[in-house]
């Protein structure tokens, strides 16, 4: 996605983030808005079970923005995506996730199910909402303050979260089968390709680095270069950064240390 999308983006996610804010602040004293915004406990097993209430409760579609990723000390009986699949056969699901919590496994489940999860990738500031027959949110904001959870049935506000999700969902990248590369070994092996090619690192080097022929090299990038539909070593370098497939030392930041990183 270019820059300037980016930067729309963000100024429409931290908009509608503000809008949240605004209108819990202005109407919990009135009896009425009391009815249609409820702020959540910060309790993490409680708002999925508002989840679930949604998902089970939702008659048409299912619309996600970007999944949770869960501490690796917190302990729950249930995942989002476990969730998710006590959707209805007719409810539409769609998932707008940022690269860095888009579930692998998940996105590879989806091959082989009758009515998929559609999943898309873009670079998101931390919004995350669930919205339930675009009549009902459970919208996670992240701010100066802190997370807060609130479950919304605002019209105003409803409309502006589904109008934002189709305009960013139309700009986002398909996930499907052009993330996955197979099992983890597989997966690994090409992010370091990727990383390779990202920083512009000669085929021998490169194969060295990884412990193989530049000859299998070469094929393996070919291989990578057809999951990301990519017709230049360079156009795969970008498709890799717009997925956010890149390993960590890839990504913007401190200038890395060796000609490839592991993951």
């Amino acid at each position: 996605m270019p820059h300037g999308e980016d930067d729309e983006l963000e100024r429409s996610l931290l908009e509608v983030r503000d809008l949240i804010e605004t209108t819990v602040a202005l109407h919990r004293s009135r009896s009425r808005q009391e009815r249609l915004i409820t702020v959540l406990p910060q309790d993490y097993d409680l708002v999925l079970n508002h989840a679930q209430q949604l998902i089970a409760g939702a008659g048409r579609s299912i619309d996600i923005v970007h999944a949770r990723a869960r501490a690796s000390d917190e302990q729950v009986p249930r995942t989002e995506r476990e969730l998710i699949y006590d959707a209805g056969d007719d409810v539409t699901v769609r998932l707008l996730a940022s690269p860095e919590l888009v579930d692998e496994d998940f996105a590879r489940e989806q091959l082989g199910r009758d009515r998929p999860v559609a999943i898309r990738v873009t670079r998101m500031p931390p919004l995350q909402a669930l919205i339930a027959d675009r009549t009902a949110a459970l919208v996670v904001a992240h701010s100066a303050a802190g997370r807060r959870a609130s479950l919304i049935r605002v019209p105003e506000v409803m409309h502006t979260l589904a109008t934002l999700f189709d305009n960013v969902w139309a700009q986002a990248v398909p996930a499907g089968e052009r993330i996955v590369f197979g099992d983890r070994d597989r997966a690994v092996l090409a992010r370091r390709i990727l990383g390779a090619l990202h920083a512009s690192v000669t085929d021998e080097v490169a194969a060295r680095e990884l412990g193989i022929s530049v000859r299998t090299y070469r094929r393996h990038v070919a291989d990578v270069m057809a999951l990301l539909g990519a017709s230049s070593r360079f156009q795969a370098g970008v498709r890799a950064a717009e997925l956010g497939l890149l390993p960590p030392a890839n990504r913007p930041g401190p200038p890395r240390k060796g000609p490839l990183a592991s993951s």
